[in-house]
C-alpha cells in the first residue's frame, strides 16, 4: 500500500469513528426523556468498540474521547456546556472514558492479532503456492524460469537468476532479454563469492541498477536472484523481506532437489551398466574356461608324447595365461557381486611367495627373480586365497611389462607395525597420474601398454577386502615400477598377540 492510500484509509477511519459516536449520541437523546440520563453512557460503549474493530487504536481512543465529552455535553446538567456540577455525574464521565479506553485497547489488540494471523496466513499460502510450482519443475533450467516468473508477479518487479564463477551468467529472467551492466556484474560475483546481499538498495556496490540476494543451501551458495524496478525504486519494500527469504529458500531446495534427483538417475544408470557388465564377465568366463582346460590338459599330454617341448611349453604357457586372465574376469564379477567370502586364518609370507612364484613359472621365463623377505616378518592374519591370487598377478604384470632379461623383485619389511609386501620391476615405470588404480583403467606408462590392468584391479579389490591396500609408485633412480600391498599393524601377529598380553 502506498503513502497515499494509507493516509486515505487513516482518514476514512476517523470519519468512520466520528459517524459511530454521533450515532450513539443520536441513539441516547432518543433513549433519554423515557429511561432518563443514567444509562445512556452505555450507548457509547459499541461505537468505539466499532472503532477498535473496523479503523484500529488511534481512532477508537478518538471516540473515547469524544463520547466522554458528548455525554458531558448532551447528557450532564448544565446541558450543552462542558461544565458538570453534580460529582456523580463527574465520576460517570471518567468511568466512560477509563471503560472506553480499555475496550478500545483489547478490540484494537484482536484486530492486530486477526490482522497478522491473516498475514501469516497468506503468506504461508504464498510459500506453499510457490512451492507447488517448483515442486512441478524436473530439472534446474525449468526451475529457474518457474522460478523468475513467480517472484516477478508476486513482487512487480524485473527478476533474474544468476550463477557461475568467477563471471555469473543469467540462467533465466522475466522478462527476457535482460543485460547486466559491470557494475550489476561485480554485485552477482559478490553475491555468489561472499553470500551477502549486494546492489541497489543494498548498502555494498551500491551503484548497481539491481539487487542481488543469496540462493543458498546449508552447503553453498547455488545462485543469486536479481530484482530490479523500472523505475530505479528499491525493489523490494523492507515488510516483504521474510516472505522474500522464505521463497529463496524454496528456491535452494527446489535446485537441491533436481540435483540430488540428476545424481540418483547417474547412479541408477552407473548401477545398470555395471551389472550387465557383471553378467557378461561371468558368462564369457564360465564359457571359456571348459575349452581352456582341455587346451592345458592336451598341453600336459603333448609333453608326455615327446613332442617338442619349446612349442608344448609356450602352449601351456599362453593358456595359463588366458586361463589367469578368465580367472580374474570372474574374480571381478563375484567382487562387483559382493561374493568375496573371507577365510581368515595365519599366513606366512614366505611361503605364499613361493607358492605364487612356482604358479607363475612359465610367465616369468628366464628372467631373474631376487626375494628378499626378512626372517623376521610375522604372520598376517589374512585370507591365503586371496593373497595366492594377489601375488600371482603382481608377478604376471611385472614379467608382462619387463624384459625378457630383467629382474623381478619380490620384498618385505616391516615399518611402524605394518608389513609392506612389494613387487617390483625394472621397466620404464609409471607416468604421473598412474598411481591410482582403477578397474578397466590401462596404465599409461610405456610398460604398462597392452589392455586394460584388470589384474591390478583384482589385487587392489582383494587387498581392500582384507583389510590391506594397494599402492603403485616408480622405484627411482634405476627406474621400473614398485607395487606395494601394506598389512596394518592390526593384521599382524605380532599386534595381536601383544593385544591379547
Amino acid at each position: 500500500m502506498s503513502g497515499r492510500q494509507s493516509a486515505a484509509a487513516d482518514i476514512r477511519g476517523y470519519a468512520e469513528a466520528l459517524l459511530m459516536v454521533a450515532a450513539s449520541t443520536i441513539a441516547g437523546l432518543i433513549l433519554a426523556p423515557r429511561w432518563g440520563n443514567s444509562a445512556v453512557d452505555l450507548v457509547y460503549l459499541p461505537a468505539v468498540l466499532g472503532a477498535a474493530v473496523i479503523a484500529g487504536l488511534g481512532p477508537a481512543l478518538v471516540a473515547a474521547i469524544v463520547s466522554a465529552l458528548a455525554y458531558n455535553y448532551f447528557f450532564t446538567s448544565p446541558y450543552h456546556t462542558f461544565i458538570i456540577h453534580s460529582p456523580a455525574d463527574v465520576v460517570t464521565v471518567l468511568v466512560l472514558f477509563l471503560v472506553a479506553v480499555v475496550t478500545s485497547q483489547l478490540a484494537a489488540s484482536i484486530r492486530r492479532q486477526a490482522q497478522v494471523a491473516a498475514a501469516h496466513a497468506a503468506r504461508n499460502a504464498t510459500i506453499a503456492g510457490f512451492a507447488r510450482q517448483l515442486l512441478s519443475c524436473t530439472g534446474e533450467p525449468e526451475i529457474a524460469e518457474t522460478a523468475v516468473r513467480e517472484l516477478s508477479t508476486l513482487f512487480g518487479c524485473n527478476t533474474m537468476l544468476v550463477s557461475g564463477h568467477p563471471e555469473p551468467e543469467i540462467v533465466a529472467a522475466a522478462p527476457g532479454g535482460i543485460r547486466l551492466t559491470p557494475s550489476d556484474i561485480a554485485a552477482a560475483a559478490l553475491v555468489l563469492e561472499s553470500g551477502e546481499p549486494a546492489g541497489r538498495g543494498v548498502t555494498r556496490v551500491d551503484p548497481a541498477d539491481w539487487q542481488f540476494r543469496p540462493v543458498r543451501s546449508q552447503r553453498a551458495v547455488l545462485a543469486a536472484l536479481g530484482l530490479a524496478r523500472d523505475d530505479g525504486a528499491r525493489p523490494v519494500a523492507a515488510e516483504q523481506l521474510p516472505l522474500l527469504t522464505s521463497l529463496l529458500d524454496q528456491i535452494a531446495l527446489a535446485v537441491e532437489r533436481a540435483r540430488l534427483e540428476a545424481d540418483q538417475r547417474e547412479v541408477d544408470s552407473l548401477r545398470e551398466r555395471d551389472r550387465l557388465r557383471s553378467a557378461l564377465l561371468s558368462s564369457v568366463g564360465h564359457d571359456l574356461r571348459t575349452p581352456l582346460t582341455a587346451i592345458i590338459g592336451a598341453a600336459a599330454e603333448l609333453r608326455r608324447t615327446g613332442c617338442d617341448a619349446t612349442l608344448v611349453s609356450t602352449l601351456a604357457a599362453e593358456a595359463s595365461k588366458l586361463e589367469r586372465y578368465i580367472t580374474n574376469l570372474l574374480d571381478m564379477a563375484r567382487i562387483e557381486a559382493g561374493a568375496v567370502k573371507l577365510r581368515i586364518e595365519p599366513v606366512d609370507l614366505v611361503d605364499s611367495v613361493a607358492a605364487a612364484l612356482k604358479d607363475v613359472r612359465y610367465s616369468l621365463g628366464d628372467r631373474e627373480v631376487e626375494v628378499d623377505l626378512p626372517a623376521e616378518l610375522p604372520l598376517v592374519r589374512i585370507d591365503p586365497r586371496l593373497l595366492h591370487h594377489c601375488l600371482i598377478n603382481l608377478l604376471d604384470n611385472a614379467a608382462r611389462h619387463s624384459g625378457e632379461a630383467a629382474q623381478v623383485r619380490v620384498g618385505a619389511a616391516l615399518t611402524d607395525g605394518d608389513v609392506l609386501l612389494s613387487v617390483e620391476d625394472d621397466g620404464p615405470g609409471l607416468n604421473v597420474g598412474d598411481e591410482v588404480i582403477d578397474t578397466f583403467v590401462a596404465l599409461r606408462g610405456s610398460d604398462r601398454t597392452g589392455g586394460a590392468e584388470l589384474g591390478l584391479a583384482i589385487v587392489k579389490a582383494f587387498a581392500e577386502a582384507m583389510g590391506a591396500d594397494l599402492t603403485a609408485a616408480n622405484r627411482g633412480g634405476g627406474g621400473g615400477a614398485r607395487f606395494t600391498i601394506r598389512f596394518p599393524r592390526n593384521l599382524t601377529m605380532t599386534a595381536t598377540a601383544a593385544d591379547a598380553e
